[in-house]
């Protein structure tokens, strides 16, 4: 409807400010005007007075059209400190109000305005004031309230008509104005931004400003700005979607090769040869090293993770599979495994993807501490509050250098070994985000580093939680 429109609202909200404003100079327009009104009574009563006083003797018939043309039933008028009955006449009821316009204040006459307005019946009304040009200490008529009510309330009509074609006439125009200043620009706005969402990378359709308002056109600026530093991060993002693709073919076919390459390295090591024994390790290391990029990049360059499968699992047996693992990876190097975890602590969470969390994170304390030299264990410790369950890793390790640190959990920065690559600990850190959880460093240092997951209770939207 038009009338939900910001243009059918102020229009709306503009008649009815404008006849508020009305009614509020309407109110003391009627007082002002019963006041002339009772002003011009005591006027006219007045001549009268002066007439017979010109001529002491005047028949009754000439005093009757006096009061008629005055509007009154009788006139005394104080001269020389004496009262006196000038003109006079039969009064149908007593006096039922009197009212002094000597002196009166502006809230008293709007007050006896409004009550004569609201009062429908005819009443007797005294009216006192002072005479024109001295002639005397005052003036005082009866009179009947009725004639005066209805003259308010044709004058009080004539206003609000006024009134409403003054609100109508100045409604239409603010609306004519705002839906040219305002509502024309702000559709616009919308409309490039509808165009655009259709095809964002194309630059034709970035909008150009054009509005006079200065907020507009601060407003269309900043969505140029906007729409031309989105439609450059699409492009770059597109870019780097083909480089990941053509990467990820790359890596494919490059770990086949270097598996075969790495068998013959095995062989190679049964060499007699010193020569051969001496290069070897080196170069099966560097293959193995090579094998596991492809490895990782073919992981981390996966379009998407799939949304955890969330299902009640018994943690304790999860983290026993995984500790086995490493025990058997670790093969003659010192390095201790430990678990507390409460046997009866059920969990929700993708067993899978939890799974490689854990053995990620045990794989990375496992290789610190093996190429420190040094002997050391790994714990894990398990426990619940009432809004999560929490998951630490703790080592003995050397803990994490300063680079890997200022990058944890950045692809291909944030290393935790010296030939790391850091997609596990980004690969990590999304599967966690999907659980609407956090996978945080706690601590690292000489003494060891510790890593703490926290997975929710609560069930959440996982778009709302990797935001």
């Amino acid at each position: 409807m038009a009338l939900n429109s910001l243009s059918g609202r102020f229009l709306i909200l503009t008649a009815v400010f404008v006849m508020f404003a009305e009614v509020m100079i309407f109110v003391p327009s009627v007082a002002r005007f019963r006041e002339d009104y009772l002003q011009l009574r005591l006027e006219k009563a007045q001549i009268a007075s002066l007439a017979l006083l010109a001529n002491d003797m005047i028949d009754a018939g000439l005093e009757r059209e006096l009061l008629e043309n005055a509007g009154v039933y009788n006139v005394v008028l104080r001269r020389d400190e004496a009262r006196q009955l000038i003109l006079s006449s039969e009064i149908p009821a007593p006096v039922s109000a009197t009212y002094d316009l000597r002196d009166p204040a502006g809230l008293e006459l709007i007050r006896d305005a409004m009550l004569r307005l609201l009062r429908s019946g005819n009443d007797v009304i005294r009216v006192i004031g002072d005479p024109v040009r001295e002639a005397g200490q005052l003036i005082e008529v009866t009179m009947d309230s009725a004639p005066m009510r209805a003259e308010m309330v044709e004058y009080g009509a004539r206003i609000l008509a006024l009134s409403a074609v003054i609100s109508a006439v100045t409604a239409l125009l603010l609306f004519l104005s705002v839906r040219g200043l305002i509502v024309r620009p702000i559709k616009r706005v919308v409309a490039a931004m509808t165009s655009y969402a259709e095809a964002p990378e194309d630059a034709r359709r970035i909008i150009v400003p054009t509005a006079g308002v200065r907020e507009l056109r601060d407003a269309e600026v900043a969505l140029a700005e906007l729409q031309t530093h989105l439609s450059g991060a699409l492009r770059q993002k597109d870019r780097l979607a083909q480089l990941g693709g053509a990467v990820a073919k790359i890596s494919h076919d490059l770990r086949n090769i270097l598996t075969t390459a790495q068998l013959f390295g095995d062989r190679l090591e049964r060499s007699e040869d010193p020569m051969v024994k001496r290069a070897a390790p080196k170069l099966v290391s560097s293959i193995s090293r090579a094998v596991n990029l492809c490895e990782s990049t073919l992981a981390f360059g996966k379009a998407e993770e799939p949304p955890p499968a969330l299902d009640r699992l018994m943690l304790a047996d999860l983290v026993a599979d995984v500790v086995e693992a490493e025990r058997l990876a670790c093969g003659d190097h010192d390095v201790s495994f430990s678990e507390d975890v409460p046997a009866t602590l059920s969990i929700r969470a993708d067993p899978e993807q939890l799974y490689r969390v854990i053995g990620n994170l045990l794989r990375n304390a496992r290789q610190a501490i093996i190429a420190s030299g040094e002997s050391g264990e790994i714990a894990v410790q398990a426990e619940e509050t009432d809004r999560d369950w929490i998951v630490r890793i703790r080592d003995t390790g050397p803990g994490l250098p300063p680079k890997a640190r200022d990058h944890l959990f950045q692809p291909f920065q944030g290393g935790t070994r010296k030939g790391g690559f850091g997609l596990g600990l980004a690969i990590a850190q999304e599967l966690i985000r999907g659980h609407g959880g956090r996978l945080m460093l706690e601590t690292t240092g000489p003494e060891g580093t510790t890593f703490t997951i926290h997975l929710p209770k609560v069930v959440v939207e996982l778009d709302a939680a990797a935001e």
